[in-house]
């Protein structure tokens, strides 16, 4: 029995046999890649209010990480507020195209209907948030200081009294006087608060503008809130 040698023009051959997987093939691979990155891993947001400023600018495009799902006081992060800041899903998305557009942009990580927010988590379950006459925040009896709020801004212009229920976050805004957050919706249904299921995530890039380009650091998170006592639940 004879045996015959491999030599590189055999190698070049068996490669010439082997045939490019077709364009589409690489597409369908690329729209994976794309499927899994959005709704697993990482996912962009555009900042299109100053109801983060100074922390957040109108115009920033920030990376939001999905890949840590625990979050405490003093975190910023962006949410789907669709069914508590937002009024609900728009109509348009529920008729036959509208469920068909759904499903195929639902592949991908994106939520047609979907209105996402960017706050600043105050409460979580079982804290008690006051703020008096005179502006100052307390939470579970302790009086806070908010070095993320620009110089002079009080913690609300207006006073309010919540006890936040256990799964659910107390959103706010850095830029307190023009922010719609969960103080603004204390009168709806769920007093304003939002289920920790809905929190997308917390950026973790700012690559937009490029002036501003960096990592968010502790810019997305407080500690000083963090380190506070637990609250309970009434």
């Amino acid at each position: 029995m004879t045996s015959e040698a491999v030599t590189p023009e055999t190698r070049a051959a068996g490669r010439a046999k082997r045939k490019p997987l077709p364009v589409w093939v690489h597409f369908l691979i690329a729209l994976a890649l794309v499927a899994v990155l959005r709704n697993f891993v990482v996912q962009s947001f555009y900042v299109p209010s100053g109801s983060m400023i100074p922390t957040l600018e109108i115009g920033d495009r920030v990376v939001v990480s999905k890949l840590d799902n625990t979050f405490e006081r003093g975190d910023i992060v962006v949410f789907d507020g669709t069914d508590t800041f937002g009024g609900g899903a728009s109509q348009r998305w529920e008729g036959t195209f509208g469920k068909v557009a759904s499903g195929i942009a639902g592949i991908f990580g994106i939520n047609l209907g979907e209105k996402d927010y960017v706050k600043r988590i105050i409460g979580v379950g079982g804290d008690h948030l006051v703020v008096g006459e005179d502006g100052t925040l307390t939470i579970n009896g302790k009086a806070v200081n908010e070095p993320y709020l620009a110089e002079g801004v009080k913690s609300s212009d207006y006073p309010f009294d919540v006890t936040v229920p256990e799964g659910k976050l107390f959103m706010m805004g850095d830029n307190r006087e023009q922010s719609a957050d969960s103080r603004a919706h204390l009168g709806d249904p769920g007093g304003g608060m939002i289920p920790e299921s809905d929190v997308i995530g917390s950026p973790v890039l700012r690559y937009w503008p490029l002036g501003r380009f960096g990592t968010m650091g502790d810019s997305a998170h407080e500690p000083s809130l963090a380190e506070l006592p637990a609250g309970s639940a009434s």
